[in-house]
């Protein structure tokens, strides 16, 4: 049976522009500016440069007549992007010239790991079926040098797209020749086999022999660091393992790790977004803008809007539509230009209210120095919502005379002394690491040794928490961190 109700809602909704400058807010620098290079391809009202003495100020009393047509009447507001004075032709060439003349800046693009085993795939005279097979399993190599596919998806594939009768038996075959190629470890299939195929290369000395015999038989006593199991089992001392345990951990792990592409190495690369630097016991706080472009209301498009305006008989039907047109790409690069000084202001608020907090940091470097500081605590000093400070604070860096350090290093819950003195819990964890590093390795430090250490310097902290602090350190227990 059908009803009709009547319901009252408030919903709070965000509108585009909203979102796109909440997306803007979240942005590191290196992101930024290739967000600003996609608008400006993207909007051909936005142009890179600066506004000569405010060329295209805002102001409300400018505007056209209303057209009476059948279409949906558009107010268009011609003062938003109109200029009051005009700027010399001969002058705005020059200013365009500059702007475009751009010195050509060699580049070195570093080979990558697919190339180099194809590189020498093609020095093996090998059948065309067992090259393409070589060539596929290549393809799929990952970046750290595994062939994490099992053999029957890959048979399965070449069947499918190339269009090979391949067994896995045939694939195997093309796999240990590829296993043969640089970097030793190349095409393993799991740790085990990574390890023992650098091991292979090796000289075989008793202690390489041993490792051998060690990761072959008792690879997973050795993942666990059960050393006795294994002396016991093998019936060797404790020197003789010594031996083939400094084998082992000599070799990589990750034999293709070092390679990657040159868009992959110059994102890993860390550009601050802020740079504080102090001077005298003074903080000196800047932006980093330095590749971030000055932009501009495009100067032919507004001229549209003169001609619209100062010429009655342009003012059709036709006309109307193309200078609707006109004016939305207007409208948002007017509000891109805005939305980009807005997270200018905010990025330099939120940062100006770190450095209150956390000055005694920014002028020692000492991490004993910083104060217990939480999203909450930089919000009421900035003015602005939890939300945003969050978003601000996000993959942001900041430059300082000590380093490098991402905003959310700053970021610390705190706890109290036997004394009630209020602490960073990150003095806590320097502590906890400070004697990590300095234990036995041979009878490493549990986590109840610990919470007994703290509390004897006056740190009232639970045996659970110090397991939670030692693993946001990265630090593995007891057991993984013994030697012999």
């Amino acid at each position: 049976m059908l009803k009709q109700q009547l319901q009252q809602k408030l919903q709070q909704k965000l509108s585009p522009q909203q979102i796109q400058l909440i997306r803007l807010l979240e942005l590191p620098a290196i992101e930024l500016e290739e967000r600003i290079k996609h608008e400006l391809e993207d909007n051909p009202a936005l142009e890179e440069g600066k506004d000569i003495a405010d060329d295209f100020e805002r102001t409300d009393d400018e505007g056209v007549d209303d057209i009476t047509t059948n279409e949906t009447d558009t107010d268009l507001s011609l003062g938003d992007y109109m200029s009051e004075d005009d700027i010399p032709d001969y002058k705005l060439r020059e200013i365009s010239e500059k702007t475009d003349r751009k010195e050509d800046i060699p580049f070195s693009v570093s080979q990558s790991l697919n190339e180099y085993l194809l590189q020498q795939l093609g020095l093996r005279d090998l059948p065309e079926k067992e090259m393409k097979i070589a060539e596929y399993i290549i393809g799929n190599i990952d970046d750290d040098g595994y062939l994490r596919r099992e053999l029957s998806a890959i048979a399965d594939d070449l069947v499918f797209q190339a269009g090979q009768d391949v067994n896995e038996k045939e694939i195997e075959e093309v796999l240990t020749i590829i296993q043969d190629f640089d970097p030793a470890g190349v095409g393993a299939r799991n740790l085990q086999e990574c390890l023992l195929l650098q091991l292979d290369r090796k000289e075989l000395t008793p202690g390489v022999k041993m490792a051998i015999h060690i990761l072959t038989e008792y690879f997973e006593e050795f993942t666990r660091k059960h050393y006795d199991k294994i002396m016991r089992g093998l019936n060797i001392s404790e020197g003789t393992l010594k031996k083939a345990i400094h084998e082992i951990i000599a070799l990589d792990p990750k034999p293709c790790s070092s390679w990657g592409g040159s868009m992959e190495a110059a994102m890993s690369q860390v550009i601050p977004d802020f740079l504080v630097e102090a001077v005298n016991g003074e903080l000196i706080l800047s932006m980093n803008n330095r590749d971030i472009p000055d932009l501009k209301i495009s100067r032919e498009y507004a001229e549209m809007f003169q001609d619209y305006a100062g010429n009655k008989a342009n003012q059709t039907s036709k006309m109307r539509e193309a200078v609707q047109f006109v004016k939305q790409k207007l409208d948002s690069a007017q509000w891109f230009i805005d939305a980009i000084k807005q997270r200018q202001e905010t990025l330099q608020r939120t940062m100006e209210a770190i450095i209150l907090l956390q000055r005694d940091f920014f002028l020692t470097g000492d991490d004993a120095t910083l104060r217990p500081m939480i999203l909450k605590d930089v919000a009421e000093r900035a003015g602005y919502d939890i939300s945003t400070i969050s978003r601000v604070s996000n993959s942001k860096y900041v430059q300082t005379n000590f380093g490098i350090y991402p905003l959310k290093f700053f970021f610390s819950e705190s706890m109290q002394t036997d004394s009630g003195e209020e602490i960073s819990t990150r003095e806590v964890k320097k502590i906890m690491k400070e004697h990590i590093d300095s234990e036995d390795k041979r009878k490493p430090l549990t986590d109840e040794e610990l919470t007994t250490i703290l509390k004897e310097k006056g740190y009232v902290i639970a045996r659970r928490t110090v397991a939670k602090y030692r693993e946001q350190l990265d630090i593995p227990v007891a057991r993984l961190r013994k030697e012999i």
